[in-house]
């Protein structure tokens, strides 16, 4: 299985035939690594509704026919907006992926679609090729994270740590300590001036208080647990 940072949030996981789009934030993206007509998912993953995140959701699906997996208020907008093949869980809810599954799991944060639906923010557990993948979502620090790896053994956690719309780099590591995975890899920075621009220390905190690895990726790299 290979995990292909796409930039902010984004990140594509492929395994044989099946191809993961998590918070398709392609255009006007300034760090993205693709374009929103490059991707063939067969699924869309969606953590919450904020337009950097939500990003070219809607373009996708249509165009590749993909299966768009989002909380049961979006996937409501979405099929809507004319939509096909969507599937709208609530938090605590699997479904299952060809080869794999995904749940959406609990974040702190908040949400609303450039359409105006206000929604509940998640953070997406994806089993797939063998690896459990823990993709945080927005969120901001707090305890509950620990029951996520009470339940699977996180492989790679995809942690956002850029500070002002969520945790910085001190609560992120408070997070991974939460949460116990073998490898992080930091997200959700140096997009944009109020964010945090370097990976570098954060690394190093890590590294140095838990026993998971980070590896920074830039745009555009992929990492094969």
């Amino acid at each position: 299985m290979k995990i292909r940072f796409l930039g902010h949030s984004a990140f594509e996981l492929a395994s044989d035939e099946t191809r993961v789009l998590i918070d398709p934030y392609l255009t006007d993206n300034p760090k993205a690594a693709a374009t929103a007509e490059e991707m063939e998912p067969t699924h869309i993953l969606l953590t919450h509704g904020h337009p950097d995140h939500f990003g070219d959701t809607v373009a996708i699906a249509k165009r590749t026919g993909a299966k768009v997996v989002a909380i049961t208020e979006i996937a409501y907008e979405l099929t809507a907006a004319g939509v096909q093949n969507v599937i709208g869980p609530n938090i605590g809810g699997t479904v299952a992926l060809d080869g794999g599954w995904v749940r959406l799991v609990p974040a702190w944060h908040t949400s609303t679609t450039p359409g105006g639906t206000v929604n509940t923010p998640a953070g997406i557990v994806v089993n797939l090729g063998g690896s459990t993948i823990y993709h945080l979502g927005d969120t901001a620090l707090f305890s509950d994270l620990a029951l996520v790896s009470e339940r699977d053994h996180i492989d790679v956690a995809l942690v956002c740590m850029g500070g002002f719309y969520t945790m910085d780099p001190i609560d992120a590591v408070s997070a991974v300590a939460l949460i116990r995975p073998d490898v992080v890899i930091p997200c959700h920075y140096g997009t944009r001036p109020v964010l945090v621009q370097d990976a570098a220390p954060f690394k190093a905190e890590v590294e140095g208080r838990t026993d998971a690895r980070v590896v920074v990726l830039d745009p555009g790299a992929t990492y094969e647990p």
